[in-house]
């Protein structure tokens, strides 16, 4: 299971990035962030462990851990232009690093463990990318902490000379904004939020004069919550929810996140509608025409966009507009553009490629589009709930395949269909997507990347015209995601974005990932 209540914003539509990949590339940033303000932003010296077990060990520079880690290490925003470089600057602001490979016993495969130096001080950290450029803080200087980048968060450490100051700690602040974090004599302790820390501060700033005391920074779009209740939880909570107040989908993904992130409705409206513009934009950048050194394969967009304007390829209606949009996101993010993570960046073409195309197939107006991406919002909410959005984790599946599930809803949406209509569709295309490894070529995020999101967004247009033809998904929704967790997690280790097993090991594989390390090295 994956977090309780999910954001559609941070878990499921987001980020807005660059790089090749939003588990190894967003979600080190926002690592790496959070390791900058637990330095105080003084960095000397960066080491850098993986498990050998895990997909790190293979995929650290080809999927842009490296240059994410390095970009948050310099506070860049995942978005910045000069992240591709974001190593060679760090560098050059005397900054040394470290990657090394070890047996460590980490049980999640994207395990970073950081050990920091700067002036005298040292400081450990290990967090995980969970998926979708997701993270979690497991501990610092071994003491176990939680954090997950969506909280303004102050931590005080202490040693046993200062456990005296906790009953000052405790005596301003309520027992659920403070959290005491112990191992072998040393604590943490953790206080959430930024009022209370910056009022706890002041009020005992003579007495913590002594004590190292380091505010970490929220790296999430929305916040954790705080008091407001959600209007449901549960998939038949929805359901009854949506049936008891008349609602669709899309108006169902407003509900649930405006009480999410404290947001008004009608700006979470508008905030998809930024989304929907960002999609946009990197669907003209690949028409235009990209370029990127690192890469596998060229611009393809162009040509295919030609040879459909002339009539060359084979009619095949608005499934042409999706390839051609779909194949355009890919070569945007490829080229290290910016694109939106939807719900990954592995899989970014399917959303916006499926619905953006067919919405302009369809003719209608920007107000259906963000509808759209709303109702595929919903459906990923319960997925992130239930299961998974890691290839690590799950394979492609949960990346194309959820990207997919999503789309179907949408494209229902999109066609004026009813909740129970876009929920039998996500159904359908998601038990269609059952099993699809993470094999990565050269272990870039570029094939059979575009393949398997081509694959996803056809899926999706047709689980949205079963769906509104009143075909039987037989498995309800909630049953599928429980299903689709498990055989995730079934598929073998090598099959699992390791770069391990499947087209990775082909000798052409091979021969291609060892021409790029030539390239970059001259």
């Amino acid at each position: 299971m994956s977090n309780l209540h999910p954001s559609i914003f941070n878990d499921v539509i987001g980020p807005v990035m660059r790089g090749p990949s939003s588990s190894h590339c967003a979600a080190a940033l926002r690592i790496g962030l959070i390791a900058r303000d637990l330095m105080g932003g003084s960095i000397d010296e960066v080491l850098v462990e993986c498990d050998a077990q895990g997909s790190l060990a293979t995929t650290f520079d080809a999927q842009g851990s490296g240059i994410g880690l390095w970009g948050g290490l310099l506070g860049w925003d995942a978005t910045n232009d000069r992240l591709a470089d974001s190593g060679k600057i760090l560098h050059a602001a005397g900054v040394t690093t470290e990657v090394r490979i070890g047996e460590f016993g980490d049980t999640h495969p994207n395990t970073y463990r950081l050990t920091l130096k700067g002036g005298s001080e040292t400081r450990k950290l290990v967090a995980l990318s969970t998926g979708g450029g997701m993270i979690e803080v497991l501990s610092i200087d071994d003491v176990p902490i939680t954090m997950h980048g969506d909280r303004h968060e102050t931590l005080i450490f202490l040693n046993q000379s200062d456990m005296s100051v906790l009953t000052l700690l405790e005596r301003h602040l309520a027992d659920e904004k403070l959290k005491l974090n112990s191992h072998a004599g040393f604590t943490i302790v953790q206080v959430q939020g930024k009022a209370d820390a910056e009022i706890l501060l002041a009020s005992l700033k003579g007495q913590l004069a002594h004590l190292l005391v380091r505010t970490i920074k929220p790296v999430m779009p929305v916040l954790a919550m705080e008091e407001e209740p959600l209007p449901f939880l549960t998939y038949q909570e929805m359901m009854d929810y949506g049936e008891q107040h008349s609602l669709d989908l899309w108006e169902l993904a407003v509900k649930y996140e405006s009480a999410r992130g404290g947001f008004a409705e009608s700006e979470v409206f508008e905030k998809m509608r930024e989304i929907a513009g960002v999609m946009r934009r990197a669907i003209d950048a690949g028409l235009a025409g990209t370029a990127y050194d690192d890469r596998i394969l060229g611009w393809q967009s162009g040509k295919f966009r030609d040879l459909m304007e002339q009539g060359a390829l084979l009619d095949a209606g608005v499934l042409n507009k999706i390839i051609l949009a779909v194949t355009a996101t890919m070569e945007c993010k490829s080229s290290m553009g910016i694109v939106v993570a939807a719900p990954t960046a592995g899989s970014c073409g399917v959303l916006p490629g499926s619905c953006l195309a067919t919405a302009d197939f369809l003719g209608v107006g920007e107000d259906d589009v963000v509808k759209a991406l709303l109702a595929a919002g919903m459906i990923g909410v319960f997925i992130a709930r239930q299961a998974t959005f890691s290839a690590e984790i799950g394979g492609c599946q949960a990346e194309c395949g959820s990207a997919s599930g999503m789309s179907a809803a949408g494209l229902v949406t999109l066609a004026g269909g009813s909740l129970e209509q876009a929920i039998a569709a996500a159904s359908m295309a998601l038990q269609s997507s059952f099993g699809m490894i993470c094999d990565p070529i050269a272990n870039r995020v570029e094939a059979p990347c575009l393949g398997k999101n081509m694959m996803a967004a056809g899926n999706a247009l047709s689980a949205a015209n079963m769906a509104l033809a009143e075909f039987d998904h037989l498995i309800p929704f909630d049953e599928v995601l429980v299903a689709m967790d498990q055989v995730g997690r079934s598929l073998p280790h090598a099959l699992r974005c390791t770069g391990l097993g499947g087209l990775s090991i082909t000798e052409t594989s091979r021969g291609i990932e060892e021409n790029l390390k030539q390239k970059k090295n001259v």
